[in-house]
């Protein structure tokens, strides 16, 4: 970190131009990134993606389905608005509802749209739809397509709206925090440049991989939280070293200390992400990618633009004072501190119950893959899926697609006694409505009266083209209607079952079932792996950096108690549908980003309580007094940085997305039970009664000597 100062203070204002170019730079690539944003990101390279390539590129199904719904209007209007739609040329086939009865249901009826080709231009196509449709009552568009372009202008709605919300309230704890308007406006200004640039940088990654919508809302979410978190933590060190020393020597013990707490607390935060990556589902490969880019942007922002910033303000930092703020621990805080050390028991008590009451609803946790419910009610998408939804019935069934392959063809008597077998195997499955093949669609009941037909040259005229949609090549195509709800666990059960059920041939099966039971599988099966990672990278870290056992065993114990209090309290939030929320389930994602996220982040006040407290026993060996100097030198510190995390993260609550929403109260909420009742309480409490167990280290050789990370 010497080094790194040195640097700094010799070349601070080629930093900052450099930091300038690399702004305006990436500035015109993040201003692209909405418009590269596509899906919702639930999406595994497994057999569902295999099947739905074979689909189209095989059968000639379309890639892509748009619904127009019709609700309270006349025929005439549905014939006119079609031929409108028809007469753009964008669709490859119109499925009608005067041309089939199915799609027309009393009042309300809708014409199926469908696409084939390269699907990435589906927003421009919607948006051209929408134009064309506008002017006629009752008449919706909805499908995929429209309803993630939905959610992308949401995300952006919800951005701007977090953020008015949030930064204003930001802007009142830094003031609190450091009483001058320059000072606290440094950090807003260090998060701005933070995450501009990581939208650059990911425009740029957009070009080998498919982005989620939700990165527009997850990556400022994280950027400006931790950019601001930061600079609080750089900024505070060097005003109080601005009392007693000149500034650049200010600003290079700011590196020096601060600099590394912010690169320990970084690195914390990168397990949580790159933990991620072992998990095969895009969103995850998403955020975790835009998290790391944050991460190291806030970083390297905050050990080169802040200190050159400094640099250049000088003393002006303190410009502006509206409140006189007392540097260092204050009484009320070392009253606190006292308290705590002559309650530890009571307070333990006390912290576990209230920690307990919130972990109750997380036995009723349910958990689902994102759907239209994301967005809400007030979205024509959603409200003509839903209505469309109720009025046929759609989520009553579900279809499942299984392509079978025989290197021997299917066009002869043991390709079609294997066709035969393996519908009748389908048909014999109590989960199984109805099972499409040459022979249920031909109505011929045997293989036998099969070959009879196709000898009679007008008959085989006929069954040809059938046979063409079901068989090419070596490729055997069999859609499955189940009477199970395709988000169903029992849809689920099923495609994995079937999956690897032996029918004789090989099979793949896709399908909205098997597309829910290939995500959550991944989740399910990679959700030890992810512990494993960040458990035994952050119990390794701590240990090295406090040489002990029992401090980073306490950290995790009470991480993993403060994490399940929160994931009950979303329960309780959501599920029951409290504080005006409506009932709906918890994202699939939650769980596993929110502990991701807020793992790391949990280390980063763990380092900075117990960095001081170490410090402080280092000196006397006194594990009470050091404790008490500890917690009254950090309380305001870790209060004031918790604060702009909850800021940052809570205003989220305010946004319309659904995910988006549950991950900003997640953290918020995790992040205040954290620097609350586990930070205040909890830590200090357990450092009381342990006393010198807590530096135990196995094969330590001479006396205590205290890490270099304080």
């Amino acid at each position: 970190m010497k080094v790194l100062s040195n640097i700094v203070m010799r070349y601070y204002k080629a930093i900052l131009l450099a930091w300038l170019i690399l702004f305006i730079v990436l500035a015109v690539f993040a201003i692209r990134l909405p418009s590269l944003l596509e899906g919702d990101g639930f999406k595994v390279d497994g057999e569902h993606q295999q099947v739905m390539a074979e689909l189209t590129d095989t059968f000639d199904l379309p890639a892509e389905t748009l619904f127009v719904v019709f609700d309270q209007t006349t025929d005439d209007t549905i014939e006119k608005t079609l031929a409108n739609i028809e007469r753009l040329n964008i669709a490859e086939s119109i499925q009608s509802p005067l041309d089939d009865p199915s799609l027309y249901k009393d009042h309300i009826a809708y014409a199926m749209l469908h696409f084939n080709g390269d699907t990435k231009d589906m927003p421009g196509v919607v948006d051209t739809l929408r134009e064309t449709i506008d002017n006629e009552k009752g008449v919706i568009l909805t499908g995929g397509a429209a309803i993630n372009k939905d959610i992308n202008s949401a995300s952006q709605k919800d951005l701007v709206n977090a953020e008015t919300i949030g930064l204003p309230i930001a802007v009142i704890v830094l003031l609190l925090a450091f009483g001058s308007v320059v000072a606290a406006f440094v950090p807003l200004l260090v998060g701005v440049v933070t995450v501009v640039s990581t939208f650059g940088l990911m425009t740029l990654f957009s070009s080998t991989m498919d982005l989620s919508i939700f990165v527009m809302n997850i990556v400022p979410m994280l950027g400006l939280a931790l950019s601001i978190d930061f600079a609080l933590l750089l900024i505070n060190r060097y005003k109080e070293e601005l009392l007693k020393q000149s500034v650049h020597e200010a600003v290079s013990t700011a590196i020096q200390t601060a600099g590394r707490s912010i690169i320990f607390s970084a690195i914390c935060v990168f397990i949580g992400l790159g933990a991620m990556l072992v998990m095969k589902v895009e969103i995850f490969q998403n955020i975790a990618l835009g998290g790391m880019l944050v991460v190291f942007m806030a970083v390297l922002a905050s050990i080169t633009l802040l200190p050159s910033i400094l640099l250049i303000l000088k003393d002006r930092i303190n410009k502006w004072t509206i409140l006189r703020v007392k540097p260092g621990g204050t009484t009320r805080w070392r009253n606190f501190a006292a308290f705590v050390m002559k309650r530890p028991v009571t307070l333990i008590v006390v912290a576990l119950i209230i920690l307990g009451i919130g972990i109750i609803p997380i036995k009723d946790m349910e958990l689902a893959i994102p759907q239209v419910d994301s967005l809400p009610i007030t979205y024509d998408s959603r409200q003509a899926y839903e209505l469309m939804d109720k009025e046929f019935g759609l989520g009553e069934k579900s279809t499942v697609y299984i392509i079978a392959e025989r290197k021997d063809g299917w066009d002869n008597t043991e390709g079609l006694e294997e066709i035969k077998k393996l519908e009748a195997q389908l048909l014999a499955d109590k989960d199984v409505d109805t099972v499409n093949s040459i022979f249920t669609a031909s109505k011929i009941s045997s293989v036998e009266q099969w070959e009879q037909s196709m000898q009679v040259p007008e008959v085989k005229a006929q069954l040809t083209p059938l046979m063409e949609s079901f068989v090419q090549g070596d490729k055997l195509l069999v859609p499955v209607t189940l009477n199970l709800n395709g988000s169903s666990t029992e849809a689920q059960d099923w495609a994995r079952e079937w999956s690897e059920k032996d029918v004789g041939v090989e099979i793949l099966v896709g399908g909205q079932p098997k597309f829910n039971q290939e995500i959550f599988d991944e989740i399910f099966n990679k959700v030890g792996l992810l512990l494993a990672i960040i458990l035994g990278s952050t119990f390794v870290i701590l240990m090295i950096a406090f040489r002990s056992i029992l401090i980073p065993l306490k950290a995790i114990m009470m991480n993993v108690i403060g994490l399940a209090s929160t994931f009950g309290i979303l329960v309780y939030i959501f599920q029951y549908g409290h504080f005006g929320i409506e009932e709906t389930t918890i994202a699939l994602i939650i769980p596993v980003i929110v502990f991701s996220l807020v793992f790391g982040l949990s280390m980063d006040y763990e380092v900075f309580l117990i960095s001081r407290i170490q410090e402080e026993y280092s000196k006397h060996l006194d594990n009470t007094a050091a404790t008490i100097d500890g917690l009254t030198s950090t309380s305001k510190i870790i209060t004031s940085a918790a604060l702009i995390m909850i800021v940052i993260t809570g205003a989220f609550a305010f946004t319309d997305v659904m995910p988006v929403k549950q991950i900003g109260i997640g953290i918020a909420i995790a992040v205040a039970i954290d620097a609350s009742i586990i930070r205040l309480l909890l830590v200090p409490s357990l450092m009381k009664l342990l006393g010198k167990w807590n530096w135990w280290m196995p094969f330590r050789k001479g006396p205590y000597k205290a890490s270099k990370w304080h």
